[in-house]
């Protein structure tokens, strides 16, 4: 076995950290008096983590999931969303895996792998063994190739969009193009059916949380159908899919070949979930409230709650039924700066923004906390934010139309926003007040929600849109937050992939790209990423608007329920049902 150089000390340390910085509380143990079978971390703390019924263990039973759109995607090779993360991490495993802890980062623990990988002592390599007895839903073996076609078809840009590109990024294989047209991967060695060995451009001290992204999850080449995989993904966890009727409805049932002698991750209670597609998510907020169907959860943001819906929070019984939550996810507003590319300009529609407004069709301080950065405190290389928007979010109009003295400003914009979140559409009628005070005329978009990140990653993007982002909440790292959303393309000539505002600066991108391929210990590399993003943020690429604090009412006789840091919804891999 390779030794364990300092590298990987360093990886710990930067989850220890990460998890010892957390503002939310971490201990679940103290009763916080919002009903029996519940549990928060502090009777004082307002964005203490409370969990519903914990320490259940009983198998059986179904759990009726609500959501108000379909997934984007169920295909490991195309998941950009934690939503379709937290549902897939039920019918996939990866090398490494995201273990969630209420109001904490997760901590990075082996999945598939017998270990967090063993690196080099030059840190280019690291290096993954399978545990034994790993099958897929058809009985057949688990085997390191599997994993290294997965990976292989991420590089597949022309047919998978949406991509993580993470791992990819570190890998000593900028002229890839996937296993289509590409051949083989040399950057991934896979010397016998359980051993994978990764080749990397530079040493990455936290390469075992970009072994936890979807890239890592197993496909069979046999089975690979391209864009239609998404309809039936091969499954190499505890559940497999029965049925898909897109947009209407999902069944998941038990893998019989799962064996959860090798998966401590996941409890797997439940016999079924059962995804409803198409709900309106008022009618889920009611539903839940009513507690109509004891057996119901959403993996909606915010719990599908509506503004007017969060006063009944405290109703006795109601609040038992919450469980609640500090998350790593962050709300802002992107800027398309291919139309809006005056940074003077983008600077002064910051500056008009009523981000208390925007927060009050949150639900108020109970669904977040205003931000200036979009990275938090609990990162790793965190620096505090330079721009000057109100840390209130009130607006500042006169500073802002100051700005716009002797500028070409835009006569019309538009605001896209997802049809299903009611939310988002209140959030541009704030925006169109707002920049009304500037002479702009905003006009709303409705985007379908299924649709929404393909839409901002194409020619349709609008002028403005509201994204969110939970990468940096599964590493810890201010890198996999500032890379992915303001960084360059894999080459550096461009914007990346996930840099949904398309901000790219010559001088500023061609560092952060120099900074992928830069030695160094990981918290000085964070904080180096950490500069380039209060840098960049000067031109207000971005408007950061909350820290997301999600309130998830469930089912009455619903068990575990966690609201996941990385998540924003309620963790599938530890709920369980009273039959």
């Amino acid at each position: 076995m390779k030794h364990r150089s300092s590298l990987l000390a360093a990886s710990a340390l930067t989850l220890a950290l990460a998890i010892t910085g957390c503002t939310a509380g971490g201990s679940t143990g103290s009763t916080a008096g919002n009903g029996a079978g519940s549990t928060a971390s502090s009777t004082n703390d307002p964005y203490a983590a409370k969990i519903v019924e914990p320490g259940f263990t009983t198998p059986g039973g179904n759990v009726n999931v609500l959501m108000s759109a379909d997934f984007m995607t169920l295909d490991p090779g195309n998941n950009n969303y934690v939503q379709t993360a937290n549902v897939a991490q039920l019918y996939y495993r990866t090398l490494t895996m995201a273990k969630e802890t209420a109001g904490q980062p997760p901590e990075i623990v082996p999945d598939l792998a017998t270990d967090l990988g063993q690196v080099s002592e030059d840190g280019l390599t690291w290096t993954y063994t399978l545990k034994d007895g790993l099958k897929y839903e058809d009985g057949t073996p688990i085997t390191s190739a599997d994993v290294k076609y997965g990976i292989e078809r991420t590089f597949a840009r022309d047919v998978f969009t949406q991509a993580p590109q993470e791992l990819n990024a570190v890998l000593d294989a900028d002229t890839y193009t996937g296993p289509y047209t590409g051949g083989d991967l040399a950057a991934v060695e896979t010397p016998d059916d359980k051993t994978i060995v990764f080749h990397l451009k530079q040493p990455y001290p936290d390469f075992p949380a970009l072994a936890s992204r979807s890239n890592s999850a197993p496909v069979p080449r046999a089975k690979d159908t391209q864009l239609d995989y998404t309809n039936h993904p091969i499954s190499s966890g505890p559940y497999m899919i029965e049925s898909y009727d897109r947009g209407r409805e999902l069944k998941l049932v038990r893998n019989p070949h799962w064996d959860p002698e090798t998966d401590p991750n996941r409890t797997a209670l439940p016999d079924t979930f059962t995804f409803s597609l198409s709900t309106a998510q008022a009618t889920i907020s009611q539903q839940l409230l009513s507690d109509s169907d004891p057996t119901a959860i959403t993996l909606d943001s915010n719990g599908a709650l509506q503004a007017s819906d969060t006063g009944r929070l405290t109703d006795p019984t109601i609040a038992p039924r919450t469980a609640a939550g500090l998350l790593g996810c962050t709300d802002i507003l992107n800027f398309n700066t291919t139309t809006i590319t005056d940074p003077d300009v983008r600077h002064a529609l910051a500056l008009a923004i009523d981000r208390s407004a925007i927060q009050v069709q949150y639900g108020g301080p109970r669904f977040g906390k205003i931000t200036n950065s979009y990275l938090n405190d609990a990162q790793v290389g965190w620096i505090e934010p330079t721009i000057d928007l109100d840390p209130s979010g009130a607006a500042k109009l006169e500073e802002a139309q100051k700005l716009l003295e002797g500028k070409d400003v835009p006569k019309t914009l538009t605001y896209g926003y997802a049809n299903a979140t009611e939310r988002y559409k209140n959030l541009g009628t704030v925006l169109q007040q707002n920049l009304k005070e500037l002479g702009i005329d905003l006009q709303l978009v409705a985007i379908p929600s299924a649709n929404y990140y393909t839409t901002l990653a194409g020619d349709q993007m609008p002028d403005i849109a509201r994204s969110g982002w939970c990468g940096g909440a599964a590493s810890g790292s201010t890198r996999t937050t500032v890379d992915p959303q303001l960084g360059p393309s894999l080459d550096g000539t461009t914007y990346g992939f996930s840099n949904i505002s398309r901000y790219y600066d010559a001088k500023l991108s061609g560092e952060m790209y120099e900074l992928r391929n830069t030695n160094g210990s990981s918290e000085e590399l964070n904080t180096q990423w950490s500069e380039l993003y209060n840098t960049a943020m000067e031109t207000y690429p971005i408007v950061p608007l909350m820290r997301s604090f999600t309130n998830s009412v469930v089912g009455s006789k619903i068990r575990n329920a966690q609201v996941g840091y990385f998540f924003g919804s309620i963790d599938l891999s530890t709920v369980g049902v009273e039959n």
